[in-house]
């Protein structure tokens, strides 16, 4: 397969007439001032595509359910209520179809590959299926069927809330101890046989509240490769908890007792202090950032500018599934921290595009946090590429160095004409090959799913 595109962005910045050759889904030569040849798939702006670094696919099933205040205050742990009531009806069959069709979405809004953060592993009540990895099989089915590239994360929920308290109502869906982990996790990995070469399998303890601090220990240490990630700091209560259990701070306390490395990814590392802003940006680790959600469930809003400024690394990820939009999310993160700072181009600290910096730090983020050898246009680089039609009307005024800046901050849903994932080309004209089909069996699922809730 060869892509030419009228304008790249590599390494060095755009570039004209830029010739890419894939191979088994890896790219192994990238021209430029190229001339096109025939069998050639033009395109007129084409970049590495990101990474989504944290879903939970189900949530998105339940997108527009929970936007209904009741009598009382709302927030992150009223709504998790609801999302726990929401999980007690869903069937395998529905998990796929939900799955599937939020792969499709991720992909025509740009992405590449998924961080899948599977928790949901029981039936309800907490009893095993007779394949303990039926429903990591059915995220597997869904992105066979999709093609996104999959880094899928079962995750460890031992405990219901801080301080070992038992898991209750919804939580018996994801419990495991570390025993009935580790056999749960050896046949996902078994399940493997059936998935692409570029799939990758990690693990996520859920939180330090839903662990303790021996089973993380002995978690980390039986899993030495692979990527680690953890919900760590997203709402101020959970912060005063973990501190009042563990005697420190959730972000202090894990950079002080595990070795915090470029294999930890750190969802919503919303509320850390300086020291503990400084201490992820060096350990190397992945800062991961879901900003709608985040607004969505009032979460707060993440110290960008100080992270970025002692070198911090961060992605971007669709967590709850509300909305999925790539730019939405870039633009959200930047918009937070002007609404904060009352001014604008926060997350740049040099003369520059403030779209082009965030997007191409989010897609080396992203490709860390998956362990996925992705995030630039290079030899060796995995396949995982986007293309903009540029004669969008929100873009065609634009020249190439401002073409991250209008999708992100100006263009309406659309502008994406081809996805690629590790060279599968699953968007094409702006709609995913598979969205057809994937739509009616999802309509299918929601109605039936809709006759129980």
């Amino acid at each position: 397969m060869r892509i030419f595109a009228q304008h790249a962005l590599m390494p060095e910045g755009w570039q004209a007439n830029v010739a890419v050759e894939i191979s088994g889904g890896t790219i192994n030569n990238v021209l430029t001032d190229a001339n096109t040849q025939p069998g050639d798939i033009r395109v007129s702006s084409l970049m590495p595509a990101l990474s989504n670094l944290h879903s939970h696919t189900f949530q998105r099933g339940m997108a527009g359910m929970t936007e209904v205040r009741g009598t009382s205050r709302d927030s992150f742990w009223t709504w998790r209520e609801v999302m726990y009531r929401f999980i007690d009806h869903l069937t395998p069959d529905q998990i796929e179809a939900i799955a599937a069709m939020a792969f499709v979405e991720m992909q025509e809004t740009g992405f590449a590959a998924v961080a899948e953060f599977h928790y949901v592993h029981h039936q309800p009540g907490g009893n095993h299926y007779a394949n303990v990895a039926e429903l990591s099989e059915r995220i597997f089915a869904a992105a066979n069927d999709t093609g996104i590239g999959l880094t899928h994360l079962p995750v460890l929920y031992a405990f219901g809330s801080a301080g070992e308290k038992p898991l209750a109502g919804g939580q018996l869906r994801f419990g495991n101890d570390a025993v009935s982990f580790e056999a749960l996790h050896a046949a996902i990995v078994n399940a493997l046989r059936m998935m692409p070469h570029d799939t990758v399998i990690g693990f996520a303890p859920h939180s330090l509240r839903a662990v303790n601090p021996q089973i993380l220990k002995d978690l980390t240490i039986a899993h030495p490769r692979g990527p680690i990630h953890i919900h760590i700091a997203e709402q101020t209560r959970e912060v005063d908890d973990i501190t009042a259990w563990l005697g420190a701070r959730p972000v202090q306390w894990l950079m002080d007792n595990l070795p915090v490395d470029q294999r930890w990814c750190l969802i919503h590392a919303t509320h850390m202090s300086e020291a503990e802003t400084r201490g992820v940006a060096q350990s190397g680790a992945i800062a991961g950032l879901c900003p709608v959600t985040e607004a969505n469930l009032g979460d707060g809003i993440f110290n960008g500018r100080n992270y970025l400024g002692v070198g911090g690394s961060f992605g971007i990820g669709t967590d709850s599934n509300v909305r999925i939009s790539l730019p939405q999310e870039l633009s959200m993160l930047e918009y937070s921290q002007r609404l904060r700072d009352r001014e604008r181009n926060v997350l740049l600290n040099r003369p520059g595009s403030t779209g082009e910096n965030i997007y191409t730090l989010s897609a080396k983020g992203g490709a860390q946090a998956l362990g996925r050898n992705s995030g630039e246009i290079a030899v060796g680089k995995l396949a995982d590429l986007v293309a903009l039609d540029t004669d969008h009307p929100a873009l065609c005024a634009l020249k190439p160095a401002q073409y991250l800046d209008g999708w992100i901050f100006a263009a309406p849903d659309g502008v994406v004409s081809d996805v690629w994932s590790a060279g599968r080309h699953n968007v094409q004209c702006g709609r995913h090959v598979r969205r057809e089909a994937v739509v009616g069996t999802y309509r299918k699922a929601m109605r039936d799913l809709a006759s129980m809730l």
